[in-house]
């Protein structure tokens, strides 16, 4: 198998790929259980997931792989929103936290 292309995705846009390969065929076993836990654990809606990550892709502090994980997480409180970030949470301002926050509350 080649690779084509590599890039960090979020679990909704993981979730919609393998939604799409497993109607066009036969999947392999990791395949298919991804996509059970990918369903058992869904979050949030891939319109939904895109309009989160693009709207935290403006406070460019934040890292893309880090906003995947704000999106397939969807923090709750500082506390979890600094597991995220780990050593980067205290780069951000009070106000950014709390923006970033208020926006994860707002598309759940």
């Amino acid at each position: 198998m080649e690779i084509l292309e590599e890039r960090i995705i979020t679990n909704e846009e993981a979730r919609e790929i393998l939604e799409k390969r497993a109607k066009e065929g036969e999947m392999t076993y990791e395949q298919k259980k991804s996509l059970e836990i990918l369903r058992k654990f869904k979050k949030i809606d891939e319109k939904k997931a895109r309009q989160l990550f693009e709207e935290l892709k403006k406070n460019k502090k934040l890292r893309e792989f880090q906003i995947v994980q704000i999106v397939n997480l969807l923090p709750e409180d500082n506390d979890d929103l600094r597991t995220i970030l780990q050593k980067d949470y205290s780069l951000l301002s009070e106000d950014e936290v709390k923006q970033i926050l208020e926006l994860v509350k707002k598309f759940k």
